[in-house]
């Protein structure tokens, strides 16, 4: 029985006809997935189910009723909450603080803070989230900020979530976390709207797919009457296929990055390793074992940081971005809206941001030679933009994503720090960007691969360096890769309770 049914939904942006006309129903209870690739108007329909945009034509009804959630509050009355996929909180407010915001506890007039306290502490614990309620969000990882916002959307009493690549930024250990508890909410007669690229979480958890192509709905059935091929087609139009990495097959160049005791008080400790020119080098680990926090050491951006960097050889000095962009050293960071990109700024400020420098005489950018770098750069990755000059945060997720790492192209680097490279991105942009790591990595290009997923990370690297709370607890050679391995040193269980 339908509970949700959107009839004719169409949005436009500047330049862009997000949705045209999009028409489908959601059963009660379910978990109905949305999917295509980045641009096809999800996570739009997404947020105008949760009032964060309004359609301009078109009706939604909930439970027969026509509704009209103009804000995410009138969506929240309505029980409809949203996971978003970037960061939806105010960053200099306590996790406390945040998930209690809309109806903050208070006596004799003054807030409650022992309460507000409780309250967070009972909205994490139902989601078995063991972070500390007094932290400001602005400190959590982005997979920690994903959790939260789950508890705040459970916190509501929402009887609708929607949830936009809920994934994204969470470790295999924390996905199946969050697997379970869907499993839970569905038992509780909650309905979900899963907003994914992964397809393997859509046949896992999810009872009913629509897909998008340009906006427009292309079908929508039940996932036990589908395939991974039949939805890759509807989505894209044509086959991916997956190969071993052409880099494998070539030798690894001279050391151009070598780490010694890297170490930065309450993040990490005593990290060393070393990254050879055209070697694919991954990093495993859990949200919050250390892996983003020991990249932004390298690249400057950690003034406690200790210890010694090489760059072919010589010594880098510790928490000096200018230091490391000179050697050569590029960083594509997880969090692309808050460190990756200027989001006011339009597309081509953001792809030759990097490279300014290279680009100016007596102070003046040359705009014939931007405007020739940053139209290979963008073709070379196959974004999709109104233009040049269209503003970046009019972007979907993916085509940002794909300009933050232009960006770095761009430059021109020696070794390039990707950090959760893929995330939010659809599987056919997904095997764009593998396929141009590794062809970076036969070019020479030294990658460090920092990612949550683990076939991405087995299949892209040479080496994988495993990390648990700070520490280097492990290095697996290609031929020792499993999920089995790598899961065990992460949790730190022993190999024969692994199984």
């Amino acid at each position: 029985m339908s509970f949700i049914s959107f009839h004719d939904i169409t949005k436009r942006f500047p330049g862009v006809l997000a949705l045209d006309g999009v028409s489908f129903e959601v059963a009660r209870g379910g978990c109905h997935a949305l999917i295509g690739e980045n641009g096809a108007g999800k996570s739009t329909l997404g947020k105008i189910l949760a009032g964060v945009y309004t359609a301009d034509d078109g009706e939604i009804q909930l439970a027969g009723q026509p509704i009209h959630p103009a804000n995410p509050l009138i969506a929240r009355q309505l029980g409809i909450a949203m996971v978003h996929q970037e960061l939806a909180f105010c960053p200099n407010l306590t996790v406390a603080e945040n998930l209690c915001l809309g109806d903050l506890p208070a006596h004799a007039g003054w807030l409650d803070r022992s309460r507000m306290r409780q309250q967070a502490r009972a909205m994490l614990d139902e989601i078995e989230a063991d972070i500390d309620v007094d932290r400001p969000i602005g400190e959590l990882s982005t997979g920690q900020e994903q959790l939260v916002q789950i508890a705040a959307a459970l916190g509501t009493q929402a009887q609708v979530i929607v949830m936009d690549e809920p994934t994204s930024s969470l470790s295999a250990h924390e996905s199946e976390h969050l697997f379970k508890l869907l499993a839970h909410l569905k038992e509780r007669g909650i309905t979900v709207i899963y907003v994914s690229h992964r397809l393997e979480e859509i046949f896992q958890l999810c009872d009913t797919v629509t897909v998008l192509r340009d906006g427009r709905q292309v079908a929508t059935e039940r996932v036990a009457d589908t395939n991974r091929d039949r939805i890759i087609h509807q989505m894209i139009g044509r086959e991916v296929v997956s190969h071993t990495p052409k880099n494998m097959s070539r030798p690894p160049g001279d050391e151009v990055l070598r780490v010694e005791n890297l170490s930065s008080p309450g993040k990490f400790n005593n990290v060393s390793f070393s990254l050879r020119a055209g070697e694919v080098l991954g990093f495993a680990g859990l949200v919050g074992a250390g892996r983003s926090e020991v990249a932004q050491a390298i690249f400057g951006l950690d003034d406690a940081a200790t210890g010694k960097v090489f760059v072919h050889g010589k010594e880098l000095s510790l928490g000096d971005v200018n230091a490391a962009l000179a050697a050569g050293i590029g960083l594509l960071p997880e969090d692309r809206k808050r460190l990756g990109l200027v989001l006011k700024m339009n597309c081509r400020e953001n792809t030759s941001l990097a490279a300014l420098d290279r680009l100016t005489r007596s102070g003046f950018v040359r705009r014939s030679e931007e405007q020739s770098l940053v139209q290979r750069h963008t073709e070379r990755l196959q974004v999709r933009t109104p233009s040049f000059e269209a503003p970046i945060d009019g972007l979907s997720g993916g085509n940002q994503q794909k300009i933050a790492l232009a960006k770095w192209l761009a430059r021109e680097c020696d070794i390039l720090i990707v950090d959760e490279p893929t995330r939010g991105v659809d599987v056919g942009a997904k095997a764009e960007i593998h396929r141009l790591l590794d062809e970076l990595a036969c070019q020479g290009l030294a990658v460090l691969l920092i990612s949550s997923e683990l076939p991405e990370v087995m299949n892209l690297s040479r080496r994988i360096l495993v990390m648990r709370e700070g520490e280097l607890v492990g290095e697996l050679e290609r031929a020792d890769f499993s999920q089995a391995n790598l899961m065990r040193l992460m949790a730190g269980v022993e190999a024969g309770a692994v199984g």
